[in-house]
């Protein structure tokens, strides 16, 4: 079965850092636009960072210049390095996006989340 796994999530200062993984469980032919977005409580959820299956990349302006969103196409895994972390940063991120699957088919999937803390 094809599904998101998350991981590297946890408690951080402010002013530090943290890197999340989605890895893609299960044989898939390709990963293509992957994303990442998070909602706070009591906020709707925010789309943070997306990269296409070339590589080109979007953010929110909420976190232009401190998240980077990257991918490894080899080990099917999409990265969020998440630096000079804020306390508004706290939230539970969830990756999301679209594979090909085995079959040549298209897929959406949805991760479980990563709860990700700022605080001192």
């Amino acid at each position: 079965q094809v599904q998101l796994v998350e991981s590297g999530g946890g408690l951080v200062q402010p002013g530090g850092s943290l890197r999340l993984s989605c890895a893609v469980s299960g044989s898939i032919f390709s990963m293509n636009t992957m994303g990442w977005s998070r909602q706070a409580p009591g906020k709707q959820r925010e789309l943070v960072a997306v990269i296409t299956s070339s590589a080109s990349t979007n953010y929110a302006d909420s976190v232009k210049g401190r998240f980077t969103i990257s991918r490894d196409n080899a080990k099917n895994t999409v990265y969020l390095q998440m630096n000079s972390l804020k306390p508004d940063d706290t939230a539970v991120y969830y990756c999301n996006g679209d594979v090909t699957t085995i079959y040549r088919t298209p897929r959406t999937l949805g991760g479980q989340g990563t709860q990700v803390t700022v605080a001192s």
